[in-house]
This record gives C-alpha cells, structure tokens and sequence, in this order.
C-alpha cells in the first residue's frame, strides 16, 4: 500500500512501473473510469496478472492464466493453453479429398 496526493497519481503509477525487478500480480483500485483507464495504460506490462477493482489474491488455476513478468517468471502462465504453446512446436496440415486431375492453373492458357 502506498498513499500519494492526488496531483501524483500519475507519477506514482510511473513509479510502480519503473521500480520494481518483479512483476508478478498488480490492482488498481478507482471509482474514476479514467483514473482507472490510465492506470491499465501505464501499467499494461507491470504485471503478469493484473486486477481491476478486485483483490490481487487467488488465481484459480485452468480459469485464470497465471504467470509473472520480469524477474517474477517468464510469463509462462501455467494452468492455461499458453503454457502449452512454450513446449509445442505448431504445424498446419492441408488434406485435399478431391486430388488434382491437372497441374496446371485454370486460368492460365496457352492462347494469347
């Protein structure tokens, strides 16, 4: 927790993002959707997880991704598809059921 005067909202949220070497979980409380809208903008990469308006505690593994930022973790975000994707390598595969007949384009002839 930490109290500022309401002139420095702005430099603190800067303060929060540049400070810190973890970056693990972040809220943002306000009753002012723009206070709140320039806070998710500063601090869009302060966290891994970020709340709005609600507590910072208790991601629900396989409903909430969780995962850190900097030196908090690689932001893998265990319990969700995304941890997946770090350890896959993906491949897009094309079945055609009605083979070709002629390798040649229909819409180029020989006629000029």
């Amino acid at each position: 927790m930490y109290v500022y005067e309401d002139a420095k909202y702005e430099e603190t949220l800067r303060l929060c993002n540049e400070t810190s070497p973890y970056a693990l979980t972040g809220a943002i409380f306000a009753t002012d959707r723009k206070a709140l809208r320039q806070g998710a903008n500063i601090l869009k990469y302060a966290a891994g997880n970020i709340y709005y308006n609600d507590k910072p505690t208790g991601a629900v593994v396989g409903q909430q991704p969780f995962g850190g930022a900097r030196a908090s973790g690689t932001n893998d975000k265990a319990g969700s598809y995304l941890n997946l994707i770090r350890w896959t390598s993906p491949q897009a595969i094309k079945e055609t059921f009605d083979p070709a007949y002629d390798y040649k384009y229909p819409f180029i002839s020989d006629a000029e």
